[in-house]
């Protein structure tokens, strides 16, 4: 199993975390590269938090190939769905400051929006909690991806 320093970067864009993962080389199996790569992603400073968010694109405005396949399950031609996307969207970087970030896989635009809600309840900690968690899971979904 080869990973690379590019590879993990496209994962998650934060060079410590990428670096952190390299460091563990070589790994037994998928499991320990996997468990190493979710500890070395649980806590993201200011900086790193920013470096990740950086490179994704706000749900309902897909990105590349990677994200419009993560955000399958959202149609933003479908109804209302683009407008309160983006109502939403805006609404949470009013409040938070960032781009609103959830792991889309396997939810559709409702899921999604309801959880954009329900988050916009949270305070700046936990919010900063949440996002830093759906960076994990993301970053862990896409690395299953690059090593299978």
């Amino acid at each position: 199993m080869r990973v690379t320093r590019a590879g993990l970067l496209a994962c998650l864009a934060v060079p410590r975390w990428a670096d952190d993962v390299l460091a563990g080389m070589p790994y037994d199996d998928a499991p320990a590269l996997l468990s190493a790569a979710a500890a070395a992603a649980r806590s993201l400073s200011g900086t790193e938090l920013d470096q990740a968010l950086a490179s994704h694109p706000r749900i309902g405005e897909r990105g590349g190939a990677q994200s419009r396949r993560e955000q399958s399950g959202v149609d933003p031609a479908a109804g209302d769905t683009a407008s309160r996307l983006a109502a939403g969207n805006a609404a949470y970087e009013e409040r938070f400051g960032r781009v609103f970030l959830i792991r889309a896989a396997g939810r559709d635009a409702e899921a999604i929006l309801g959880e954009l809600e329900r988050r916009m309840r949270n305070d700046d900690e936990a919010e900063r909690a949440e996002t830093v968690d759906n960076l994990r899971q993301i970053a862990l979904l896409r690395l299953e991806e690059l090593i299978s």
